[in-house]
């Protein structure tokens, strides 16, 4: 099972840290978490993936879907600190041209 710690930072910026295995199940979640934020006016996001220990094509699925959400709104969705098997994925799928992994939460948006 995985958990979603979601915030917003003082600076607008929501944070979202999937903990566990985002796969399948999960992704669901977090597409309706990201869309919960966009639509509650947050479009700058940032996924903290330290803690997500496994992601599949349905995983990359919702993040993709919530990058275009935010987008759409003005805003945009970065990836912070990804586990190296979640770097591996975004390699893979040349995700990581696309979702440019950060180094850390707090500087996701300094570029």
């Amino acid at each position: 099972m995985i958990e979603f710690k979601v915030e917003t930072r003082d600076d607008g910026i929501g944070v979202v840290t999937p903990q566990g295995r985002l796969n399948m199940v999960a992704a669901r979640r977090l597409k309706e978490v990201l869309g919960g934020l966009v639509g509650d006016g947050t479009s700058r996001i940032v996924v903290d993936m330290a803690e997500t220990t496994f992601l599949d094509s349905s995983g990359l699925g919702a993040l993709i879907g919530g990058l275009k959400s935010a987008r759409q709104a003005g805003g945009d969705l970065r990836v912070a600190r990804p586990t190296e098997s979640v770097l591996n994925v975004f390699r893979l799928t040349n995700l990581d041209r696309v979702l440019r992994p950060r180094d850390s939460v707090e500087s996701a948006f300094d570029e």
